[in-house]
């Protein structure tokens, strides 16, 4: 098996790859992506809402984070008769809640959008 040294890190990379999956850095020397992320890298932690500057779009206050909700859609009483199973009847989003210091207006964000990987539109 054909391996090429990084000029970065100096780690062995195999032949097929066209960059270091150790430091992200091309084989021809060029710098890795500015997305590189190593697959063994920690995942970011989802349970907080992602930092965001915003103003309010009613009176144009600062926007405060108030945390992460989940949502519930599906019947309640599916899980409580059926337990685990019933769980797989329902769908939960979950939704990063932000609201007007000033006039109490309140602006959901889906959780996921904002971190490594996430599909953003």
């Amino acid at each position: 098996m054909n391996t090429w040294i990084c000029s970065n890190c100096r780690e062995k990379v195999d032949s097929d790859f066209d960059a270091c999956w150790n430091c992200g850095t091309h084989r021809d020397g060029s710098p890795a992506r500015a997305d590189f992320v190593r697959d063994d890298a920690p995942a970011p932690d989802v349970t907080r809402p992602v930092s965001r500057d915003l103003r309010c779009l009613r009176c144009n206050g600062t926007m405060h984070v108030v945390g992460r909700k989940q949502f519930h859609e599906g019947s309640r009483a599916l899980p409580f008769l059926l337990g685990e199973l019933g769980e797989l009847f329902v769908n939960r989003e979950s939704f990063d809640v932000f609201a007007c210091g000033n006039c109490g207006k309140v602006e959901l964000f889906v959780a996921a959008v904002g971190y490594p990987g996430a599909i953003e539109s």
